[in-house]
């Protein structure tokens, strides 16, 4: 091999900021010191890695192609590096990618716990919906995933750490707000406003209505879960979320939760990984300390019925 992981560093980085210049900053170097790491590395592939717009770079298919595997190279560096060098295994960084419901209701106490427990441990969080975390998983952009519902990819390994259902919801002075029961011709008449496709949420909720609902009058969809309760509180909408997401409207008495027995929405918030991933002490060590999180919720809430 005539190429460096250095030099593999250097193609992440600018794929990662479209720019050599913002590169440069992030990897503490001299911008003509990346271009020429860059220039060296596509002259020892003999293939252009990016296309050029300006001061903008994207990737080539060359460079598609080559992102994930050299993500997977650096990746498997670093955890040699943290092994043979003296300090303590619980530290580095892991590129964490969450479901919005987890983001919202797990990820905050979790990450304080870590912040406190195990402090040379950082985590870099981004947010997407189950597909984009799937899809972000098989192309090495993270290490850990969190998901809603269920992964089919053979190459994911899935464990579930929390369970949770969706809710059919809507505002207070909604028509089916009064009913005791909200059957399947009531909920084909309704306006909806849903999540995104690719969402978990969305999945979970389609798969529980097919063949009992021919048609759904979806009127909006959004990525934002703020988005969808505000519209369905000051509008004539019905909604479906995760009990997590519309539990404190629901308390004020914003959100009115709608009994639809014949739709099971049950469903697990669950981490994802590459199953070729290896050891990652620092993975099993977030997976760990979300179980002790949830264990304690789940705990909090038998101890608050039970009063």
């Amino acid at each position: 091999m005539k190429y460096t992981l250095k030099q593999l560093q250097v193609f992440n980085a600018i794929a990662s900021n479209e720019s050599v210049s913002r590169a440069a900053e992030h990897l503490c170097m001299t911008q003509s010191a990346v271009s020429m790491s860059l220039a060296q590395l596509e002259n020892l592939l003999d293939r252009p890695l990016f296309i050029r717009h300006g001061n903008r770079l994207t990737l080539s298919h060359w460079g598609r192609w080559l992102r994930p595997q050299a993500r997977k190279l650096i990746q498997n560096a670093q955890q040699i590096d943290q092994g043979l060098k003296d300090q303590h295994l619980i530290s580095g960084t892991l590129s964490l990618c969450a479901s919005q419901t987890a983001a919202e209701h797990i990820l905050p106490k979790l990450i304080s716990n870590i912040d406190s427990d195990f402090p040379e441990l950082r985590i870099e969080l981004s947010i997407e919906n189950s597909e984009e975390v799937i899809r972000g998983l098989l192309n090495h952009e993270f290490e850990l995933g969190i998901i809603e519902g269920r992964n089919d990819d053979s190459r994911v390994m899935q464990e579930a750490i929390f369970d949770d259902h969706l809710v059919i919801f809507t505002n207070t002075h909604h028509p089916y707000a009064h009913s005791k029961v909200v059957n399947l011709a009531q909920l084909e008449q309704a306006r909806w406003i849903l999540r995104e496709h690719g969402a978990g949420t969305r999945r979970i909720f389609e798969s529980a209505v097919h063949g009992l609902i021919d048609h759904l009058d979806v009127w909006k969809e959004y990525e934002s879960v703020p988005v969808i309760k505000e519209l369905v509180k000051n509008g004539s909408y019905v909604g479906c979320l995760p009990l997590l997401d519309v539990k404190r409207e629901v308390e004020r008495c914003e959100l009115v939760i709608l009994n639809t027995p014949e739709l099971d929405m049950h469903r697990s918030l669950s981490f994802v990984w590459l199953d070729d991933l290896g050891q990652n002490p620092l993975k099993d060590c977030v997976i760990t300390e979300a179980k002790r999180l949830v264990r304690s919720i789940q705990k909090n809430r038998i101890n608050h019925f039970s009063d």
